[in-house]
C-alpha cells in the first residue's frame, strides 16, 4: 500500500505539473471545447494554469518525503474533491460541458478518495519497521 500511495502521489504530482504548464504555454486552447473564449479567460487559464503546475509540485514535494505524510497528502486530495464540487456547480448553473470535462469530473469524485484511504499507509509502513514517523 504505501508503494501504491507514493506512486500515486508522484503520478497526480508529475499530470498536474504537465497540465498547468500545457495551460500556461496553450491558453485557451488548452480547453477541450472552450473554442475562442477572448483575452480575459485566457488571462485567467494561464494563471490558473500556473497555479495548478504549483499544486502538482506540492504533490512532488509529499511524494519526496519519507514517509509520505498523510496530512499532506489529505488536504491535497480535499482541495482536488474541491474541484469537482466546483465543475458540479458549473453543471447545476450552466448545464453539460464538453464530454472531455465530465470524464475530468468523474476523475476529480474518484480519486480523492482513493487518497483518503491510502493517506496513511507509508506512515503505518514506518510505524510498523521501527522507522520513526515525524509528528
Amino acid at each position: 500500500m504505501a508503494r501504491t500511495l507514493r506512486w500515486l502521489v508522484l503520478a497526480m504530482g508529475a499530470a498536474c505539473v504537465a497540465i498547468g504548464l500545457a495551460h500556461v504555454a496553450l491558453g485557451n486552447a488548452a480547453i477541450p471545447g472552450a473554442g475562442s473564449a477572448g483575452a480575459t479567460v485566457d488571462s485567467l487559464g494561464r494563471f490558473l494554469g500556473a497555479t495548478f503546475a504549483g499544486y502538482g509540485l506540492a504533490w512532488i514535494w509529499a511524494a519526496r518525503q519519507s514517509p509520505v505524510p498523510a496530512g499532506v497528502v489529505r488536504w491535497l486530495a480535499a482541495v482536488f474533491l474541491l474541484g469537482a464540487v466546483g465543475r458540479l456547480l458549473s453543471l447545476a448553473v450552466h448545464g453539460w460541458p464538453d464530454g472531455f470535462q465530465v470524464a475530468l469530473t468523474v476523475v476529480e469524485l474518484v480519486l480523492p478518495p482513493l487518497y483518503f484511504w491510502l493517506a496513511d499507509a507509508d506512515e503505518k509502513a514506518h510505524r510498523a519497521s521501527g522507522t520513526a514517523v515525524p509528528a
